[in-house]
């Protein structure tokens, strides 16, 4: 079964919208586990606009699932997941100003500053795992960073799959063949949704987990946390 991890950044946007602790992240947190949800995901950025810095050692002592931290590896980030320690840190190139994930890394171009970042994190017991277009030489260049997982971005995928194109998944799953027989570990997300999810699980081989942030939260608003969270486990068996 693909782990299911719950990106809570939207639940931060809502809290720092009010300037108070409400909703709390870290209550979330317990609640998203004990609902069913295998992982937890933040992804501070530098203007903590979401997740704060602080959100994340906050969180570090009641995530007893597998903790995951995105962002781009500035100094300041890395600092912060070194000092945290999660399960896996996934490694996003998106500029400071993103309003969100854009673009997976060009591994061959960045192939010596992420093998600098990944093998201090290695170093230090985290697994890795890095962002990646679904384009089969990033796969490969993927390969000889020393990662030990990718996560597929998958907005082209979603964007043609409500179009009605569902011949959009295969260069998800080429690239994911290519990935298990680089010993590669498959991780996905960005748009996947209740719509998606199960047609994309069943496409892609060896898919090992997946972390759904804004779709989960708005699904959420109307068919509550608890019965959305194991809608995508029932879809991801």
């Amino acid at each position: 079964m693909t782990k299911l991890s719950v990106n809570i950044n939207k639940i931060a946007t809502l809290r720092n919208s009010r300037g108070g602790d409400v909703p709390n992240v870290v209550q979330f947190a317990k609640d998203v586990q004990r609902f069913g949800a295998e992982g937890v995901t933040i992804h501070p950025r530098p203007d903590e606009r979401h997740i704060r810095y602080q959100d994340a050692h906050d969180l570090k002592p009641v995530v007893y699932t597998e903790y995951n931290i995105e962002g781009n590896p500035i100094p300041k980030f890395i600092d912060l997941v070194l000092a945290t320690k999660p399960t896996q840190v996934t490694l996003v190139p998106d500029s400071i100003d993103a309003i969100t994930s854009n673009a997976g890394w060009d591994t061959i171009k960045n192939k010596d500053f992420l093998v600098e970042v990944i093998k201090e994190f290695k170093n230090n017991g985290i697994r890795t795992s890095i962002f990646v277009d679904p384009v089969l030489k990033q796969i490969e260049g993927a390969k000889e960073t020393g990662t030990d997982r990718i996560e597929l971005y998958t907005e082209a995928f979603a964007h043609q799959y409500s179009l009605g194109n569902k011949d959009a998944v295969i260069p998800y799953v080429d690239c994911a063949k290519l990935a298990d027989s680089l010993d590669l570990g498959v991780n996905a997300g960005h748009d996947l949704s209740l719509d998606n999810i199960e047609f994309f699980k069943q496409s892609i081989p060896n898919l090992l987990e997946v972390s759904i942030g804004h779709a989960l939260i708005t699904e959420s608003l109307y068919l509550g946390v608890e019965n959305v969270i194991n809608m995508y486990k029932n879809k991801l068996k």
